[in-house]
This record gives C-alpha cells, structure tokens and sequence, in this order.
C-alpha cells in the first residue's frame, strides 16, 4: 500500500484488495461457498468496476443514484455498473417501498412526481411521506415509481457479505472501512506487531456466524424490537468461543436492564441469574431485595462480599449489606469510616463559556507550581509508555491485523495474567531508577502511534518532564498496580487536574466539583486508594460569585 493516497487515485480499492488477500491468506478454511465466490469474481472485474462495487461499500445506505456516483478515476458509472448487475452484486431494478424512495428523492423531484396528492407544499418530506404512505403502499422499482427522471438508482446486494468481509478481517464490527484510509493519510498510525500469519480473530465458521447472530440480535434490541424475542434469541445461542461468551453475557445484562427498567422484575431476575457478566451478581441482590426476598439477597450479598468480583462491586456491596440487614431486622455492623480527602472551597466568577476544572487551573496556576487539566490522561499515559511492551506483546488472540490500537483482549480478565512476566519487568524499573529513560524513549519514538492509554494530544513533552520530575515512582508503582487490577473501571474516575512544585519535586492531585456537583463512584474508590496510600489529594468545591446588586 502507498502512503499517501493522493498519489494514487485507486488507493481504495488497492487496500480492499489487500484485505480480499489477507482473509484468503488466513481465512481460507472457514470461508463460505459465497464468500470464496465473491473474492474469485471480484479478481475477473474490469478495474472501474471493482472500483465502483467498493465505492459503493463504503458509503452508507444501499441505494445509490448514479448521478451520485461522480468518481473521475472511475468514469462513466453507468458502464462500470452494468458488469456488477450481470453478477447480481447491484440491482438497477430493486422494488422500492415509499419511504426508500423519499431517502433517494430531493423535494423538487417528490413535487413533480406527487405533486398531485401533496396537500401542504411547504411541508417537510416526512409530514409528505405521512400523507402519502396510505395511497401508495405497493413497492416499485425507482424507474416505475419515476419515470420523468433519466437517472439510474443501483441497489447494493451484497453488503452482507461486505460487513462478513470487514469482520474476519478486523476481528469487530465497529471498525470501518475508513479506518483503512485514515491509516494511509497518516492521520491514525499503529503499532507494528510481529503476530503470527496464522492469527486470527474468529477461529471457525461457527464464530463468525456466533458474532453475527450475536450483532443482529443486539441491533434488533436497540431498533425496539420486541424484547422477548430478541432474549429468546440469545438464551438459544450457546458459544465456546470465551470472546463470544462474554458478548452474549454483555447482551444478557442488558436485556436485563431493559426488563427491570419496564417492571418485568421477575423476568429481570431470571435473565441476570443467566448472564455471567461481572455487574449481574449486584443486579440479582438488588432485584431479590425489590422483590421483598430481603433475606435471599442479604445471603447473597453477604457471600459476595467475601470474594468481590471488583472494588465497583465492594463499594456497591458495603452499601447494599447495611440497608438489607436493617429490612430483615439485624443489627448494624460496625465498620472502620473513611478519612474524607482534604477540602479546599473556592468562590470564582461565573464565566459559561469556560469549564469550571480550567476556572480552578487559572486561578490556582502559579510559574513555581503549575496546574494541568489532566483527567484521567496523564496516570494512563505514563503506564502506557511505560509498559508499551507488554500492552503490544504479540500474544495469540491480541493482534491478528494492522489496525489495532491494542490487544483484543485488553478488557478481559486474565489480561495481566497472561502478560505477567512482561509487565513485572516494565514495573521493574520503577525500582532501579531506568523508568525515566524508558518513558522518555517511548514517547519519542512513538509518538502519535495509537494506544488505548495514551491521549497524545494531553501529554505534552513538558507535562511529561514536570511528572517524571515531581511523581515519586512508589506513587506510579501503586497506580500502575492498581490499572491493571481492573482496566475497564480503574483508567476513569482520577481527579481532574494535578499541580507540581518541581523545586520540591512534589504534587497534588485536585478533583474539582461545581455548584451541585458530587463525587462520582469511580472518583471516590481513587479518593479513597489515594487516602488510604498517602497521596496528596484534594477535593476543591467551587461556588460561583454572586453578581454585584
């Protein structure tokens, strides 16, 4: 592929080629009888026609005017089609509903054709599509439906397998096509990962068509399908496959969600008790407890306390445990009380175009002690290029194409574990003095490269010379620790801006709250991990100036 694209006026269609390569290289035994088909005959097209088809591919939607499809490399649409309908990948017959027909027309062209039947002329489409939708429910192709125009509307049959094509290749559906592109403009770069040839996202047939089912049942539910369908849908699909186990749980969840959201409590509970996602076990106890079996869910929350699946899950369990002992009639345990993190209220101007966070940084900024805005950037940051080796080892089932900014598994929870031995020489150095070194090697050497922990466009050169400066590695070593105890919950909820007193080599970390703002979950377990270590932290609480009389 060349880098830059400009160079190249088919560069699109040389990386979707690179792709139809890549799946036949390594997707060869899995690959449907359709599929094997498609990349056979995409090879015996005329090059403007491949071009097309992908052009195609990558827009959205299925209908496509060919007055729309002006590409100067490609030329005369017409013609670059009509091998593409000889195959039956596009239609230029397709039956339109009404509705499909209004997506394709501009209001000039729905006047002239219903003009007739159009009550209100200034009205929008959709009040004309209303109106109209009763008199005209027949489909019909788009030259039937207009045949004033001299346009052609081609029909994408194939986008199926498209998206089949996007993910073997990519591992996911929520990568596109684009992300191709945006590679070659130089606009996203990836890690190079020496992976072996033979890896792979999905390892069988029965895994793409899991992940498939899997996709359509969840766009099923967000479209307002009936939800008893889509549950039974999923509660008959069993997997093997780990990855496709905890999205099937992921699904569950939240179908249980949707039930207990609508007063299904009974269904909730019985879809939640089938889910094996971490949050369920909290979401079984609290809907026991609105069910009124307070003393089954004090059982189980009381067990649950003993081996928590996560701190979220602690911090919920120790609120929970004292409000069901009080239903069912027991006597309150006594528990150790948090220190509450050091106070610090300000009164500042009210200015609505500037966020409160950058309001305290003005103000509190000094040149001998300097405050950044840093969230959650500059913690997971550092971890990211200091332990870059072990978040981009070439491990089986984390990288299996170009384009990934992290390892597949990054989320799941043997994370760590499999990558122990890496990790524990990264931290290592966090010891003997070398982390500095590393860091700033990192940074040089990847900088921009994509990483699920570092936001470059946060971590300046000079912020990073003012951490390293001032954040005694102990500090770092903890923080480090506790990201990898729990990635999904743990890189959220750091305070929101930190200030350095480089001639002291010292910090403090300061979450900032406004007017009728409070303390987040995630933000009070990193309070409380900072207390409990000894880290300057601060909670500045800010009211706004009340205006001159």
């Amino acid at each position: 592929m060349i880098s830059n694209p400009l160079e190249d006026p088919f560069y699109y269609l040389k990386n979707f080629q690179h792709v139809l390569d890549w799946i036949a290289a390594r997707y060869d035994d899995v690959l449907s009888v359709e599929e094997q088909q498609f990349i056979s005959g995409f090879a015996r097209l005329p090059g403007p026609s491949q071009a097309l088809w992908v052009r195609m591919l990558m827009r959205k939607g299925r209908h496509f005017r060919a007055s729309k499809l002006n590409y100067p490399e490609i030329g005369d649409p017409l013609q670059a089609a009509a091998p593409l309908v000889a195959q039956g990948w596009i239609d230029d017959r397709a039956p339109l509903t009404l509705a499909e027909l209004f997506d394709v027309l501009q209001k000039p062209e729905i006047l002239t054709r219903f003009g007739a039947n159009i009550v209100l002329p200034k009205a929008r489409k959709s009040a004309w599509l209303d109106g109209l939708a009763g008199d005209f429910p027949q489909p019909q192709s788009f030259a039937d439906w207009h045949p004033a125009l001299s346009d052609v509307l081609y029909t994408l049959n194939n986008r199926a397998l498209g998206d089949r094509l996007r993910l073997m290749f990519f591992g996911n559906l929520s990568q596109s096509w684009s992300d191709l592109v945006l590679a070659d403009l130089g606009l996203f770069t990836y890690e190079k990962v020496d992976f072996n040839p033979q890896s792979r996202a999905l390892r069988c047939r029965a895994d793409i068509d899991g992940y498939l089912h899997l996709y359509a049942c969840r766009e099923q539910f967000e479209a307002g399908a009936e939800v008893g369908e889509v549950l039974q849908q999923v509660l008959d699909y069993a997997a093997d496959n780990r990855w496709l186990q905890r999205r099937r749980a992921r699904l569950l969840f939240q179908l249980g969600q949707h039930l207990e959201r609508a007063g299904e409590l009974s269904q909730a509970l019985n879809v939640y008790r089938q889910s094996q996602y971490p949050e369920a076990r909290l979401r079984v106890i609290r809907v026991l407890e609105l069910l009124g079996d307070c003393t089954q869910a004090l059982a189980l929350a009381e067990a649950a306390e003993q081996a928590p699946l996560a701190d979220a899950e602690h911090q919920q369990l120790l609120r929970s445990i004292p409000r069901l002992r009080r239903k069912v009639g027991l006597a309150a345990l006594a528990r150790p009380r948090a220190r509450p993190p050091e106070r610090l209220e300000l009164t500042l101007a009210r200015e609505e175009s500037t966020p409160v966070e950058l309001k305290v940084v003005a103000h509190l900024h000094r040149a001998e002690a300097p405050v950044h805005y840093v969230e959650n950037t500059l913690i997971n940051g550092l971890f990211g290029l200091l332990c870059w080796p072990a978040i981009f080892a070439a491990l089986p089932g984390a990288f299996f194409h170009p384009y990934q900014s992290g390892p597949a598994d990054l989320l799941e929870d043997d994370f760590y574990q499999r990558r122990a031995a890496i990790f524990e020489d990264c931290l290592a150095q966090l010891e003997d003095g070398r982390y500095q070194t590393t860091i700033r090697a990192v940074y040089a050497s990847r900088y921009g490269v994509q990483s699920p922990f570092v936001a470059w466009s946060y971590l300046s050169e000079s912020l990073l010379e003012e951490a390293l400066l001032c954040l005694p590695p102990a500090h770092l070593n903890l923080w480090f620790r506790r990201l990898l105890q729990d990635i999904k919950a743990n890189r959220t909820g750091m305070p929101d801006l930190i200030q350095f007193w480089p001639a002291q080599n010292t910090y403090r970390m300061i979450e900032v709250k406004g007017p009728g703002d409070r303390l987040q979950d995630n933000q009070l377990r990193w309070l409380a991990f900072c207390e409990q270590h000894q880290m300057p932290v601060t909670v500045c609480y800010v009211q706004w100036q009340e205006p001159d009389a």
